[in-house]
């Protein structure tokens, strides 16, 4: 009886010990993928601008940001909210990314840019970012939106975008990517560079919504710190 009652607290103690093997590698598994896992990037979106000259009809236009000079045209009211909405919608297919509320954004930007008139606008999105606590702030700019005249096969004038989205640290306001697209879609015969982007559109003339969404793709392809 008693060789019994021993072995049955040599199967608990087993069992015990297995248990506790057990806990302590799913908790240091735990630990081990927690170290590894990258913090969210909290990202504050500006609301996007069109910038033209001032009779609206195009011409020369400084970049607010870099202070480059482009050839604007152009663009289409609202157009800067179409495009905007596209580049919001691929920063959600991308991982490891946090979005502040678009009302709070704006609401401390038009704050902040009221209070600090005299200052580089790059401070002024530095002051945006920390003080929503955000790691980057994205601001865009619509130089050109011009939309399709015509069908899928037959055109009297095809779309045209010209955007630029830049990306800023709000540590130090330093612009960590830019992303750039300037295109008027040309038929084969008139550019036959433009082969494989023609092709991606379904061989068709674009609206400018899809030219935009393409253009988008293809500046996405550089974005970084983030997993696609």
């Amino acid at each position: 009886m008693l060789n019994n009652y021993s072995e049955k607290i040599s199967c608990v103690a087993g069992f015990i010990l297995v248990v506790f093997l057990a806990l302590s590698t799913t908790v240091q598994a735990q630990e081990k993928n927690a170290g590894n896992t990258k913090p969210l990037m909290r990202t504050a979106v500006i609301s996007f601008q069109p910038l033209t000259s001032g009779d609206g009809q195009g011409n020369t236009v400084i970049c607010p940001i870099c202070g480059i000079g482009y050839s604007s045209g152009k663009i289409l009211k609202g157009s800067e909210n179409i495009v905007e909405g596209i580049f919001i919608d691929k920063l959600h297919e991308l991982k490891g990314m946090e979005f502040i509320p678009s009302d709070k954004v704006q609401d401390v930007y038009k704050i902040i840019a009221s209070e600090s008139m005299k200052e580089p606008l790059v401070n002024v999105f530095k002051k945006v970012g920390k003080e929503l606590g955000a790691d980057v702030v994205a601001v865009g700019y619509v130089y050109r939106y011009i939309e399709r005249e015509g069908y899928k096969y037959s055109v009297e004038h095809p779309a045209s975008v010209f955007f630029e989205i830049h990306l800023i640290n709000t540590i130090d306001g330093r612009i960590i990517w830019k992303g750039f697209f300037d295109r008027t879609q040309k038929s084969l015969m008139e550019d036959v560079f433009q082969i494989s982007s023609f092709f991606k559109g379904g061989g068709t003339w674009m609206t400018a919504r899809q030219l935009t969404e393409q253009g988008m793709n293809k500046i996405f392809e550089t974005f970084p710190g983030v997993e696609h």
